[in-house]
């Protein structure tokens, strides 16, 4: 995955002007990104046909649907919930797939994320996300 997006972004990047070091185009930074990652994944290839490693475990199904469904509630639930509904479910949904899973340690966490979500965002950077949606608007 490393190598064919590093590769990608080389591509891609190729139709722009790459300029110098001193003098940068807005091709040299994508380009030497590409490269890096690129890089990257073809050492992780030669690593992973040298070396002799663990078998893969079997796949979580439950943990893997619990997560991706987490991320689907939150999409789902920010225009109509707001920020306030959406990170919280988010949290706790993903939160359960793990067996450490306790209710009060990730009520605590959803609350604190849901918090400096809403500080962070709209307050600090002034995005448009609606910290309570339709749902509750009169």
């Amino acid at each position: 995955m490393f190598l064919c997006f590093g590769l990608a972004g080389v591509y891609i990047a190729r139709a722009y002007e790459m300029g110098s070091a001193s003098s940068m185009g807005p091709a040299f930074f994508p380009t030497m990104l590409g490269w890096l990652l690129a890089a990257l994944g073809f050492a992780i290839i030669v690593r992973a046909m040298i070396g002799h490693g663990e078998a893969m475990e079997k796949v979580a199904f439950k943990e893997l649907i619990l997560v991706l469904g987490s991320v689907l509630l939150f999409a789902f639930l920010l225009r109509g919930g707001g920020l306030a509904i959406a990170i919280p479910v988010l949290v706790m949904v993903s939160a359960y797939a793990s067996h450490k899973f306790t209710w009060k340690a990730s009520a605590a966490l959803a609350f604190g994320a849901s918090v400096l979500s809403i500080m962070l965002f709209v307050k600090a950077l002034g995005s448009p996300l609606p910290v309570l949606g339709t749902w509750f608007v009169v």
